[in-house]
Formats: structure tokens, sequence, C-alpha cells
């Protein structure tokens, strides 16, 4: 998978947006949240309540699937887009950061 693919598979969730919060680097929102930070060669997910929870992505694709710098004690992981993480994984976990996400806003603020 690319990182265009990716990227457009993202924004077509209800009431993603593209930002760029700092300098050079993209990321997917839903309401005021980020559910992906998207790298040209991987992408920032949330990947569990828990960094135990994401750590279990971690050992089924350790070369491929880190936890995240400084975040990832919150349940966030970086996956390579070119490793050995099936496209269709990939979407499902997109899918389950951005569900994680909105769960998490205030109800006024979910998309409809």
């Amino acid at each position: 998978m690319d990182d265009a693919a990716l990227l457009s598979y993202c924004l077509a969730k209800p009431g993603a947006w593209q930002d760029e919060p700092w300098e050079g680097d993209v990321v997917a929102k839903v309401g005021d949240k980020i559910f992906a930070f998207l790298g040209a060669t991987s992408v920032g997910l949330k990947c569990g309540g828990s960094r135990e929870e994401a750590d279990e992505l971690v050992r089924v694709y350790p070369d491929d699937v880190t936890a995240s710098a400084y975040i990832g004690r919150y349940g966030w992981n970086v996956i390579q887009l070119a490793g050995a993480v099936p496209d269709n994984e990939l979407y499902e976990l997109v899918d389950l950061s951005y569900d994680a996400i909105v769960r998490k806003l205030p109800k006024s603020k979910r998309p409809t």
C-alpha cells in the first residue's frame, strides 16, 4: 500500500479531514482529534486502549510495527506501509483507530 491510497481511505471516513499541525507532517483527524499520523513509508495508529493491547500487533509483526514515540504508552503504534502487515489488516487498523477516537469525542462533535 502507498501513502496516497491510505490517505484517501482515511479521508473517506465520516467527518475525516486532513491537517498539517506540524510543518510537513500530515495527519487525518475526526472532530479535533488525530486518528492517523501519515508518513511516506509508515502510519501511526491507535492500536489498543493500552500499551499491552497494542503490543499484540508488535509481537505478530516485530519487524514492521513499533510503539510510537511519546504516545506509545497510550496504545499508539507505527506501522510500515511496505512491510508484512497485509493491506486488508492495515485498513482494519485504520478503522479501529478511527472508531476509538470517535468514541472519545463528545457526542456533539461525533460525525453522523
